[in-house]
């Protein structure tokens, strides 16, 4: 009887020590997602069905992120990046924040999302892509009698003076895609002339780079300057508004994936990476009203995603403008002679 209650006394101390709660966590998941919360619960849930592995998910911008996993680099606290713009990511494999890992799903995969993860020596991959642009409220325009933007340009004109909504560059991967778009669409200099004409025209400056569109929706802004698939999440909804490519040319995102370093659950990092790329999981989206170019070839197209074909787009340089320096060079540069600009 005694060895038997020693013996039990040694399985508890082992389930409610550190060591034992480690050994628990190893069929666990930490997810830092930054894709809209509408897909990032589906997604995790689809996974936790098909694996049996427990998922906690964290919700962030891509920019907020980044600044996380930099800041937690002595202690990571979870295991793999989801979502987001790829510029980050890019940034985040250069810094050595992020792991190599070559998955036998890669030949699975459009030649962009492979591109993506050979230029970051397969430390991040592209799991979805889709073009930038902007959305307008109908019924204010028609509302108060004014022509349809049809441009970039068309931004900055006075008629729209408090009427425009972008995320920050700094916490949004959309708002930094939008200040590399400018930048390699009209050169540097007159780029940053166009910018501080939107800075006057801006009423705030969001977190999310998917707010401007629900913002645009429901008409507490006129124009909001977003992915374009994000516009269509709210026209399915039948939100007034129209989405726009602008005539000059446009870029685009490559949203990526990327395993942490120090991950503590690698193993199942690396079955989640896998199950992401599968066109099974990449369906999850459309389910979810999310409208972006699936990577992986297999997967279907929704039919109300913005498609390429349709879009004028410029040769968007992923690598220079994922690059760590300058991307820092060109936000420093936007807080200083646009952010801090009077309106």
């Amino acid at each position: 009887m005694l060895k038997q209650l020693f013996a039990v006394a040694l399985g508890l101390a082992a389930v409610f020590s550190p060591l034992g709660h480690k050994a628990h966590a190893q069929g666990d998941l930490t997810v830092y997602c930054s894709v809209q919360e509408e897909w990032c619960r589906p997604m995790m849930a689809a996974f936790e069905k098909a694996t049996g592995i427990k998922v906690a998910m964290t919700r962030k911008s891509s920019g907020e992120t980044m600044t996380q996993i930099r800041a937690e680099a002595a202690n990571p606290r979870g295991d793999i990046w989801w979502g987001g713009t790829g510029d980050p990511h890019v940034q985040a494999a250069q810094e050595g924040l992020t792991v190599e890992y070559k998955s036998p799903m890669l030949a699975q995969l459009h030649p962009w999302a492979v591109r993506q993860a050979e230029q970051t020596g397969f430390r991040t991959v592209g799991i979805y892509s889709g073009a930038l642009g902007y959305v307008f409220n109908t019924t204010e325009i028609n509302r108060r009698k004014l022509a349809a933007p049809k441009c970039w340009a068309d931004l900055v004109k006075p008629e729209f003076k408090g009427e425009v909504q972008v995320a920050d560059p700094n916490t949004s991967g959309t708002a930094y895609t939008m200040l590399a778009t400018i930048v390699q669409l009209m050169g540097e200099d007159a780029a940053f002339t166009w910018l501080k004409g939107l800075h006057r025209n801006v009423n705030q400056y969001t977190r999310s780079g998917a707010a401007p569109a629900r913002a645009v929706a429901t008409g507490e802004t006129m124009i909001g300057i977003v992915f374009l698939h994000d516009g269509v999440t709210q026209k399915v909804t039948s939100a007034p508004i129209d989405l726009v490519a602008p005539c000059e040319g446009t870029g685009y995102e490559i949203g990526s994936m990327s395993i942490i370093k120090g991950a503590r659950n690698l193993e199942n990092a690396k079955k989640f990476f896998d199950w992401a790329l599968s066109a099974e999981a990449q369906a999850v989206g459309a389910e979810a009203k999310a409208y972006q170019l699936p990577s992986n070839r297999n997967a279907a197209v929704p039919p109300q995603a913005p498609r390429f074909e349709n879009i004028k787009l410029i040769d968007y340089d992923f690598a220079k403008w994922g690059n760590a320096e300058e991307r820092n060079r060109l936000l420093a540069k936007w807080d200083k002679e646009v952010r801090a600009g009077a309106r």
